[in-house]
């Protein structure tokens, strides 16, 4: 199977070419595919709502906002930051022990929810709260653990990095990636954190973006956008799905999930076509799959 196609058009001209790769699977079977369903990649800010289940399991205290904004990857906005301070108050914590650094301030960070999380986790296990981040703390050894269960791959086999904002990042295939989103309603607090990501789809990003669109378009749904152009989501009947841009143009990602998740029979037209625009907000070309 072929890689979707995205072109950038500038005018009638191609500019640009992004290829990507997707894969949706159902009770373990591959039920559609494009391009490489073994590529590997990290899964950046799409483990989120994985990392968001240790924090579920330590908490009893947590309403669908905390657990959305854990999952997030926000965009600064006034709801956005209100929800992370909330969580902050919760945890008990504050801005400065978060270890996701300023962007430009660490509560701003795009992660800090995520971050925010992470600390009421140590609060409530009685762990230390500094070095968080880090691999060898025991929150991190928990997200890895969580995140081996859902993909049903070893710990010891899952490639390892560090995320943009300190934390540990995993890499699994796009295949099992799509898996563990799949199952991400059967685990233990994963229908709890998918359903506030659903209940909450503009904390997740905020409007127009792929993940928020698909959630708030499509019922049953919980996706989850990552860095270097990625998206995965959680669907009903036991779907899950993968897809990334193999350069990691984020601008390709909408067109993308639009034909792919065409396929699949959930049409996101508002995600079809992407505007090019010059620097004075006029509509100089467009960004679309056409394969």
């Amino acid at each position: 199977m072929e890689p979707i196609r995205v072109e950038v058009r500038r005018g009638h001209r191609i500019e640009a070419v992004h290829r990507v790769h997707a894969v949706a699977i159902r009770d373990g079977e591959i039920v559609e595919a494009a391009g490489d369903r073994e590529l590997l990649t990290f899964l950046r800010s799409s483990a989120k709502p994985f990392q968001a289940l240790p924090l579920a399991d330590a908490r009893d205290d947590l309403d669908e906002r905390d657990l959305a904004i854990a999952s997030a990857s926000h965009l600064a906005r006034p709801d956005q930051l209100a929800a992370v301070r909330a969580l902050l108050a919760k945890a008990p914590a504050t801005d400065d022990e978060l270890e996701c650094g300023p962007e430009p301030t660490r509560l701003e960070h795009n992660c800090s929810g995520k971050h925010a999380g992470m600390l009421a986790v140590c609060v409530a296990r009685n762990w230390p709260k500094r070095d968080y981040r880090l691999a060898e703390h025991p929150v991190q050894q928990a997200c890895l653990e969580v995140v081996a269960d859902a993909a049903e791959v070893a710990p010891d086999k899952i490639p390892t990095g560090t995320d943009g904002c300190g934390v540990v990042a995993f890499a699994l295939t796009l295949e099992r990636m799509a898996h563990m989103f799949a199952r991400l309603p059967v685990l233990e607090h994963g229908a709890r954190v998918a359903a506030a990501m659903r209940a909450h789809p503009d904390l997740i990003r905020g409007p127009g973006a792929a993940d928020t669109e698909l959630m708030r378009t499509h019922e049953g749904w919980a996706a989850k956008g990552g860095a270097e152009g990625l998206v995965c989501a959680s669907g009903p009947d036991g779907i899950g799905l993968a897809l990334k841009v193999e350069d990691g143009g984020h601008r390709a990602v909408g067109p993308a999930l639009a034909a792919f998740a065409d396929r699949l029979g959930l049409p996101l037209p508002q995600l079809a076509v992407a505007f090019v625009a010059n620097s004075r907000g006029e509509r100089v070309g467009e960004v679309e799959a056409v394969s």
